[in-house]
C-alpha cells in the first residue's frame, strides 16, 4: 500500500502541495484528477524524490520513503513512467530495458514476462529508443518500469497522443498489473479512460484534498467531474 500523509511539496520557494494526503491499496487504480496545474505531476515528483518533502511522510507498505534520495525509490520497490517517457533515446530497446532489470536486480525471467506483455518490443530489442513509435516508445516506457517488479506503479498521462490501439494495449496491462496485486497511481486527464479502469478517483484542486469516489459513482454523475475539471 502506497499512502502520503499530509504532504507540502513544491519548487523552491513555490509550494504546490498542500497537506495532501492520499491512500492506494495494493490491487486497486486510483486516479488523480484535477485541472492543469493542480498538482498531479508535482504529486509524482514528490513520491519519486524528484522534488524536495517539505514536510508530511510517504510510505510504501509501511516503510518511511520520503525521506530516500530519488536512486532508491525505485529500489524500495515504485516504478515511474513520467510524461514524455523520459527513454534514453540513444539506446536500444534492450538496454532501456536492462537498465530497469538492474534496479532491483531482476533477471531474464522477469525480462521474459514484461516482453510477454508488450510482443512488439521483442521484434525491436536491438532498435534504439528514439526510432520507436509514439505508443511503441510508450510500451517500452511502462516496461522498463516493470522490469523493477514494482509494489507501486506511478503513470502520468500514458495515454497521452496515442491511437486507440496503443491505449487499449497499455490499458490492458494496467488491468494485469491490478490483478497482480500492484498499488496504481494514475494521472489521466480522459475521463473515459478514466472511467474504464479506475476502482477509486481522487480530485485534487489547488494542490489540496478534493473529494474521492469511485468510480461507479462517477459513471453515474459526472456533474463532480465537471466540478473539478471543467473549465
Amino acid at each position: 500500500m502506497l499512502e502520503l500523509h499530509g504532504v507540502n511539496s513544491g519548487y523552491g520557494a513555490a509550494q504546490v502541495l498542500r497537506d495532501l494526503s492520499l491512500r492506494v491499496e495494493a490491487g486497486e487504480i486510483l486516479c488523480l484528477l484535477g485541472r492543469n496545474g493542480a498538482g498531479k505531476t508535482t504529486t509524482m515528483q514528490t513520491i519519486m524524490g524528484l522534488l524536495p518533502l517539505m514536510s508530511g511522510r510517504i510510505t510504501l507498505d509501511g516503510q518511511d520513503i520520503g525521506s530516500l534520495p530519488p536512486h532508491e525509490v525505485p529500489r524500495a520497490g515504485i516504478g515511474y513512467i513520467p510524461q514524455g517517457r523520459r527513454l534514453f533515446a540513444g539506446l536500444s530497446v534492450a538496454q532501456n530495458l536492462e537498465i530497469g532489470l538492474q534496479v532491483r536486480g531482476a533477471g531474464k525471467d522477469v525480462l521474459e514476462e514484461v516482453l510477454d506483455l508488450f510482443p512488439r518490443l521483442r521484434e525491436r530489442m536491438d532498435q534504439p529508443a528514439q526510432t520507436l513509435s509514439g505508443g511503441e516508445q510508450q510500451m517500452l516506457a511502462t516496461a522498463r518500469a516493470l522490469c523493477i517488479q514494482p509494489k507501486a506503479l506511478l503513470l502520468d498521462e500514458p495515454t497521452e497522443g496515442l491511437q486507440p490501439s496503443m491505449i487499449e494495449a497499455i490499458r490492458r496491462v494496467i488491468v494485469k498489473m491490478r490483478k497482480q496485486g500492484v498499488a496504481i497511481l494514475l494521472v489521466e486527464q480522459r475521463v473515459d479512460a478514466v472511467l474504464s479502469v479506475a476502482d477509486r478517483v481522487a480530485f485534487i484542486e489547488n494542490g489540496r484534498n478534493g473529494e474521492v469516489l469511485s468510480a461507479e459513482a462517477l459513471r453515474q454523475d459526472h456533474s463532480i467531474v465537471d466540478r473539478y475539471v471543467g473549465v
